[in-house]
């Protein structure tokens, strides 16, 4: 509004006034509006991008993921955001769905990039985790996977390539290991995905498995969407194996499970942390006890404050933890904290910052090593009972 219009009906009321009395009285002069208060800046606002596969199979995976990212920059955010010089900024996720296909997740990866987003948390599958990262890379901005495990991924020599769980040459040798002591198997027959994360999990676990002396009964493969593994498990069933592991996820495996118990099949079944969920419980019914799984870090139960996340978690979302949450959350508070050290939002300054980490998360002690990997990750086992994930213990 014009101030004009505002001083104008009284200029008009003190000529009117003046000329009723006929005297030349001094009009004494309005005293000044007090000042009003300044208004706080408005904060403004730092992207982080958070990918993963938000429709299909996994979906309950990656929503569980990007639950936590969006926990962390909540409780950020309501603790007065982050305070860079004179600056207050508030932190947006910017969430893409790579629907867990290695083409989508680039081009998620180059959404993530043209938004504007200082860093990105996921990918959650190796698969689409490793062809993203160059594009990252390119871009000069930090990639923190929570949940990626496939070496591969720290191999390219990417400096902007991170992640904060352990990787499956540890997790294939620990459920090898678990294999041949605690299950006591001599011989195992393994099926695998073809994924990157699927087949490179089963690929570490045969050949630990071997040099502990299992005997190989039968390699087998399918593909990530499939529902029918009768004619697999048909030959697995002839080489009698002890054990069967499993490289890929529970989308997959749920369904696996029921039709190994139909077919008559008395072997116990082992997989990795794509498995290790309570979706897999829900999709296996009555056969999900024949399961025994990893996870690539702590127990959530088992860190200091996992039972209060749990509840908050459960509160917020109206469902239980998947596995990794925990891990995207800490994966925000990093950035967060490489954002303070830089002294600036820039993307070059915060992957810069970002190897230097020495952070107390909720999973833990978080610093990486020179490849980018998580130091002293962590590869916990568990076995369902009486349909729920017991936890057995933990590898470091």
């Amino acid at each position: 509004m014009n101030h004009l219009f505002k001083i104008a009906p009284v200029a008009i009321a003190a000529v009117v006034a003046l000329a009723a009395c006929g005297k030349k009285e001094e009009v004494a002069k309005a005293e000044p509006a007090k000042a009003a208060a300044p208004a706080a800046a408005p904060a403004e606002i730092v992207k982080i991008g958070h990918v993963a596969p938000l429709t299909g199979g996994i979906a309950h995976l990656g929503k569980d993921n990007e639950n936590g990212a969006k926990m962390a920059a909540e409780e950020i955010n309501a603790a007065g955001g982050l305070k860079i010089g004179d600056k207050t900024y508030k932190i947006e996720i910017v969430a893409e769905d790579d629907k867990a296909d290695p083409k989508e997740g680039t081009l998620a990866a180059q959404k993530i990039v043209d938004s504007g987003a200082i860093a990105v948390v996921g990918h959650l599958n190796s698969g689409t985790t490793i062809p993203a990262s160059k594009i990252y890379a390119d871009a000069n901005m930090a990639q923190i996977s929570p949940s990626a495990t496939n070496p591969k991924y720290t191999e390219q020599g990417f400096k902007t390539a991170f992640r904060v769980v352990a990787n499956d040459n540890q997790q294939g040798a620990v459920l090898a290991n678990f294999a041949a002591t605690e299950m006591k198997a001599k011989t195992v027959a393994i099926i695998d995905d073809r994924t990157a994360y699927g087949q490179g999990l089963a690929d570490v676990f045969e050949k630990v498995a071997k040099e502990k002396g299992l005997k190989v009964t039968t390699r087998e493969f399918t593909n990530d969407k499939a529902t029918d593994f009768n004619a697999i498990l048909t030959k697995v069933r002839a080489g009698k194996p002890d054990l069967i592991m499993y490289g890929g996820m529970d989308a997959t495996a749920g369904p696996m499970a029921k039709q190994i118990k139909q077919l008559g099949i008395k072997a116990p079944l082992l997989a990795g942390d794509g498995v290790c969920s309570p979706e897999f419980i829900k999709l296996a019914g009555d056969a999900a006890d024949i399961l025994s799984c990893s996870m690539a870090g702590e127990a959530v139960e088992k860190l200091a404050k996992g039972e209060e996340f749990k509840a908050k978690y459960k509160q917020k979302f109206g469902t239980d933890v998947q596995v990794y949450s925990p891990y995207s959350y800490d994966a925000v508070f990093i950035i967060a904290d490489a954002i303070k050290r830089a002294g600036k939002v820039d993307r070059a300054a915060v992957a810069a910052a970002v190897p230097t980490t020495n952070l107390t998360g909720l999973t833990g002690q978080i610093a990486f090593d020179e490849k980018g990997d998580i130091k002293g990750g962590a590869i916990s086992m568990f076995a369902v009972k009486e349909g729920k994930l017991n936890y057995i213990s933990t590898v470091r």
